[in-house]
Protein backbone atom coordinates (compact mmCIF):
# COMPACT_ATOMS: atom_id res chain seq x y z
CA UNK A 1 0.00 0.00 0.00
CA UNK A 2 1.19 3.63 -0.94
CA UNK A 3 2.24 6.03 2.03
CA UNK A 4 0.10 9.14 2.30
CA UNK A 5 2.74 11.25 2.22
CA UNK A 6 3.66 9.32 -1.65
CA UNK A 7 0.46 9.72 -2.92
CA UNK A 8 0.06 13.36 -1.65
CA UNK A 9 2.51 14.21 -4.63
CA UNK A 10 0.37 13.64 -7.25
CA UNK A 11 -2.51 16.34 -8.18
CA UNK A 12 -5.49 15.22 -10.22
CA UNK A 13 -6.47 17.73 -12.90
CA UNK A 14 -10.89 17.69 -12.55
CA UNK A 15 -11.02 19.56 -16.00
CA UNK A 16 -14.51 18.21 -16.85
CA UNK A 17 -17.06 19.87 -18.10
CA UNK A 18 -19.95 18.14 -16.15
CA UNK A 19 -20.59 17.75 -11.99
CA UNK A 20 -22.05 14.45 -12.01
CA UNK A 21 -19.03 13.19 -13.74
CA UNK A 22 -16.26 14.73 -11.69
CA UNK A 23 -18.17 13.88 -8.63
CA UNK A 24 -17.96 10.30 -10.22
CA UNK A 25 -14.50 10.83 -11.07
CA UNK A 26 -13.82 12.16 -6.81
CA UNK A 27 -15.47 9.12 -5.72
CA UNK A 28 -13.31 6.61 -7.77
CA UNK A 29 -9.76 8.30 -7.01
CA UNK A 30 -10.07 8.92 -3.50
CA UNK A 31 -9.07 5.72 -2.19
CA UNK A 32 -5.82 7.33 -3.57
CA UNK A 33 -5.50 10.42 -4.54
CA UNK A 34 -5.54 13.48 -1.94
CA UNK A 35 -5.31 16.49 -3.82
CA UNK A 36 -8.03 17.24 -6.65
CA UNK A 37 -7.24 20.63 -8.57
CA UNK A 38 -9.98 22.44 -9.62
CA UNK A 39 -9.56 25.11 -12.40
CA UNK A 40 -11.31 27.84 -14.27
CA UNK A 41 -13.51 26.24 -16.70
CA UNK A 42 -14.97 23.74 -13.74
CA UNK A 43 -15.16 26.44 -11.17
CA UNK A 44 -16.87 28.95 -13.64
CA UNK A 45 -19.88 26.32 -13.89
CA UNK A 46 -19.91 24.42 -10.52
CA UNK A 47 -17.02 25.56 -8.82
CA UNK A 48 -18.86 25.78 -4.65
CA UNK A 49 -20.61 22.77 -5.58
CA UNK A 50 -16.99 20.75 -6.43
CA UNK A 51 -15.66 22.28 -3.00
CA UNK A 52 -17.82 21.08 -1.28
CA UNK A 53 -17.58 17.32 -2.69
CA UNK A 54 -14.02 17.76 -1.59
CA UNK A 55 -14.04 18.87 1.55
CA UNK A 56 -17.04 16.34 2.46
CA UNK A 57 -13.99 13.64 1.86
CA UNK A 58 -11.57 15.29 3.67
CA UNK A 59 -9.86 15.74 0.24
CA UNK A 60 -7.14 19.02 -0.48
CA UNK A 61 -7.49 21.83 -3.54
CA UNK A 62 -5.38 23.09 -5.95
CA UNK A 63 -7.32 26.51 -6.57
CA UNK A 64 -5.93 26.92 -10.26
CA UNK A 65 -7.65 30.20 -11.45
CA UNK A 66 -4.27 31.94 -12.10
CA UNK A 67 -5.20 34.94 -10.67
CA UNK A 68 -3.53 38.20 -12.92
CA UNK A 69 -5.08 41.76 -11.88
CA UNK A 70 -4.38 45.07 -10.22
CA UNK A 71 -2.75 44.53 -6.67
CA UNK A 72 -5.75 45.17 -4.41
CA UNK A 73 -8.17 43.13 -6.47
CA UNK A 74 -5.78 39.98 -6.01
CA UNK A 75 -5.78 40.61 -2.64
CA UNK A 76 -9.29 40.56 -2.70
CA UNK A 77 -9.53 36.80 -4.32
CA UNK A 78 -6.87 35.55 -2.82
CA UNK A 79 -8.56 36.44 0.95
CA UNK A 80 -11.96 34.93 -0.54
CA UNK A 81 -9.75 31.65 -2.03
CA UNK A 82 -7.90 31.09 1.42
CA UNK A 83 -11.45 31.34 3.44
CA UNK A 84 -12.72 28.48 1.31
CA UNK A 85 -10.16 26.32 3.25
CA UNK A 86 -7.93 25.66 -0.38
CA UNK A 87 -4.52 24.09 -0.04
CA UNK A 88 -2.88 25.97 -2.94
CA UNK A 89 -3.59 28.66 -5.11
CA UNK A 90 -1.94 30.22 -7.92
CA UNK A 91 -0.86 34.06 -9.48
CA UNK A 92 0.93 34.42 -12.47
CA UNK A 93 3.89 35.98 -12.04
CA UNK A 94 3.82 37.94 -15.12
CA UNK A 95 1.44 40.11 -12.59
CA UNK A 96 4.31 41.38 -11.38
CA UNK A 97 5.57 42.14 -7.11
CA UNK A 98 3.25 44.80 -6.31
CA UNK A 99 0.73 42.55 -7.18
CA UNK A 100 2.05 38.98 -5.86
CA UNK A 101 3.03 40.60 -2.92
CA UNK A 102 -1.12 41.22 -2.71
CA UNK A 103 -1.71 38.03 -2.61
CA UNK A 104 0.49 37.17 0.37
CA UNK A 105 -1.06 40.47 2.18
CA UNK A 106 -4.57 38.59 1.58
CA UNK A 107 -3.98 34.99 3.01
CA UNK A 108 -2.94 37.09 6.03
CA UNK A 109 -6.19 39.46 6.05
CA UNK A 110 -8.10 35.93 5.44
CA UNK A 111 -6.52 34.86 9.41
CA UNK A 112 -7.09 31.39 8.33
CA UNK A 113 -5.77 28.40 10.63
CA UNK A 114 -3.99 26.63 8.13
CA UNK A 115 -1.92 29.05 5.45
CA UNK A 116 -2.54 27.53 1.54
CA UNK A 117 0.41 27.33 -0.60
CA UNK A 118 0.84 30.21 -2.93
CA UNK A 119 2.39 29.45 -6.37
CA UNK A 120 3.47 32.18 -8.68
CA UNK A 121 2.86 30.67 -12.03
CA UNK A 122 5.88 31.05 -14.76
CA UNK A 123 5.48 29.94 -18.11
CA UNK A 124 2.70 27.91 -19.21
CA UNK A 125 3.62 24.46 -20.02
CA UNK A 126 1.54 24.85 -23.29
CA UNK A 127 3.85 27.56 -24.91
CA UNK A 128 7.21 27.23 -26.74
CA UNK A 129 9.91 29.71 -26.94
CA UNK A 130 8.61 31.35 -29.91
CA UNK A 131 5.33 31.83 -28.69
CA UNK A 132 6.81 32.91 -25.09
CA UNK A 133 8.72 35.76 -27.90
CA UNK A 134 6.17 36.53 -29.13
CA UNK A 135 3.82 37.90 -26.29
CA UNK A 136 7.68 40.24 -25.70
CA UNK A 137 9.17 37.62 -23.72
CA UNK A 138 12.68 38.28 -25.46
CA UNK A 139 14.71 35.87 -23.45
CA UNK A 140 15.15 32.12 -23.45
CA UNK A 141 12.89 29.74 -21.60
CA UNK A 142 14.49 29.13 -19.35
CA UNK A 143 16.04 32.74 -18.26
CA UNK A 144 12.62 33.86 -18.31
CA UNK A 145 11.06 31.16 -15.95
CA UNK A 146 14.15 31.79 -13.56
CA UNK A 147 13.64 35.50 -13.69
CA UNK A 148 9.71 35.13 -12.84
CA UNK A 149 10.33 32.20 -9.86
CA UNK A 150 12.53 34.71 -8.50
CA UNK A 151 9.92 37.29 -8.32
CA UNK A 152 7.94 35.00 -6.79
CA UNK A 153 10.44 34.32 -3.97
CA UNK A 154 11.16 37.97 -3.61
CA UNK A 155 7.15 38.38 -3.04
CA UNK A 156 6.90 35.63 -0.08
CA UNK A 157 5.33 32.59 -2.49
CA UNK A 158 6.06 29.08 -1.39
CA UNK A 159 6.88 27.92 -4.79
CA UNK A 160 6.22 28.37 -8.52
CA UNK A 161 3.86 26.01 -11.23
CA UNK A 162 6.55 25.07 -14.09
CA UNK A 163 7.15 22.86 -16.55
CA UNK A 164 9.13 19.35 -15.39
CA UNK A 165 11.88 20.62 -18.06
CA UNK A 166 12.60 23.42 -15.63
CA UNK A 167 12.53 22.06 -12.28
CA UNK A 168 15.91 21.38 -12.06
CA UNK A 169 17.41 24.88 -12.98
CA UNK A 170 14.60 26.01 -10.67
CA UNK A 171 16.20 24.22 -8.18
CA UNK A 172 19.77 24.90 -8.27
CA UNK A 173 18.71 28.60 -8.95
CA UNK A 174 16.37 29.25 -6.07
CA UNK A 175 16.75 26.50 -3.48
CA UNK A 176 15.74 23.08 -2.78
CA UNK A 177 12.90 24.63 -0.34
CA UNK A 178 11.47 26.71 -2.93
CA UNK A 179 8.25 24.22 -3.89
CA UNK A 180 7.90 23.40 -7.78
CA UNK A 181 4.58 21.87 -8.54
CA UNK A 182 4.92 20.66 -12.30
CA UNK A 183 1.79 19.76 -14.80
CA UNK A 184 2.34 18.28 -18.56
CA UNK A 185 2.89 14.85 -17.11
CA UNK A 186 2.08 11.53 -19.71
CA UNK A 187 3.07 8.50 -19.22
CA UNK A 188 6.13 7.38 -20.68
CA UNK A 189 4.72 5.85 -24.24
CA UNK A 190 3.29 9.13 -24.92
CA UNK A 191 6.41 11.07 -23.36
CA UNK A 192 6.08 13.52 -26.66
CA UNK A 193 2.55 15.14 -25.95
CA UNK A 194 0.56 15.23 -29.20
CA UNK A 195 -2.18 17.29 -27.34
CA UNK A 196 -1.68 20.93 -26.08
CA UNK A 197 0.82 20.80 -23.97
CA UNK A 198 4.73 20.95 -24.94
CA UNK A 199 7.17 21.16 -22.10
CA UNK A 200 6.14 17.52 -20.85
CA UNK A 201 7.61 14.46 -18.96
CA UNK A 202 6.86 11.61 -17.25
CA UNK A 203 6.22 10.83 -13.55
CA UNK A 204 9.34 9.57 -12.94
CA UNK A 205 11.26 12.13 -14.78
CA UNK A 206 9.64 15.10 -13.52
CA UNK A 207 10.35 13.33 -10.09
CA UNK A 208 14.02 12.66 -11.05
CA UNK A 209 13.91 16.46 -11.85
CA UNK A 210 13.11 17.60 -8.26
CA UNK A 211 9.14 18.17 -8.68
CA UNK A 212 7.55 18.19 -5.55
CA UNK A 213 4.16 18.22 -7.08
CA UNK A 214 2.87 16.45 -10.28
CA UNK A 215 -0.56 17.02 -11.97
CA UNK A 216 -1.75 14.77 -13.98
CA UNK A 217 -4.97 15.45 -15.86
CA UNK A 218 -5.73 13.62 -18.99
CA UNK A 219 -3.93 10.74 -19.10
CA UNK A 220 -5.89 9.87 -15.67
CA UNK A 221 -9.50 11.61 -15.97
CA UNK A 222 -9.67 10.02 -19.61
CA UNK A 223 -8.43 6.69 -18.80
CA UNK A 224 -11.02 3.71 -19.19
CA UNK A 225 -9.46 2.85 -15.83
CA UNK A 226 -8.75 6.21 -13.82
CA UNK A 227 -7.92 4.58 -10.59
CA UNK A 228 -5.32 1.92 -12.72
CA UNK A 229 -4.49 5.13 -14.59
CA UNK A 230 -3.22 6.49 -11.70
CA UNK A 231 -1.73 3.66 -9.77
CA UNK A 232 1.02 3.50 -12.63
CA UNK A 233 1.24 6.85 -11.87
CA UNK A 234 1.82 6.88 -8.33
CA UNK A 235 4.41 3.42 -9.05
CA UNK A 236 6.72 6.09 -11.47
CA UNK A 237 6.68 8.59 -8.52
CA UNK A 238 8.08 5.76 -6.86
CA UNK A 239 10.02 4.45 -8.43
CA UNK A 240 11.55 7.82 -8.80
CA UNK A 241 11.59 8.14 -5.25
CA UNK A 242 13.40 4.93 -4.71
CA UNK A 243 16.65 5.88 -7.30
CA UNK A 244 17.15 9.19 -7.91
CA UNK A 245 16.26 10.91 -4.48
Amino acid sequence: MYSLILMNRLIVSLDIDNLDKSIELIDILSPKIEIFKVGIAPFTSFGNQLLDKLRSLNKKVFLDLKFHDIPNTVKNATKAAAQKGVYMMNFHCLGGLRMLQAAVAGVKEANVQEIPLLLGVTILTSMTTEEMQNVGLGTTMQDEVIALAKLAQDAGLSGVVASPKEVKIIKEKIGRDFIVVTPGIRFTETAVSTDDQRRTLTAKQAIAEGADYIVVGRPIIQADDPLAAADKIIAEIEYAERNYE
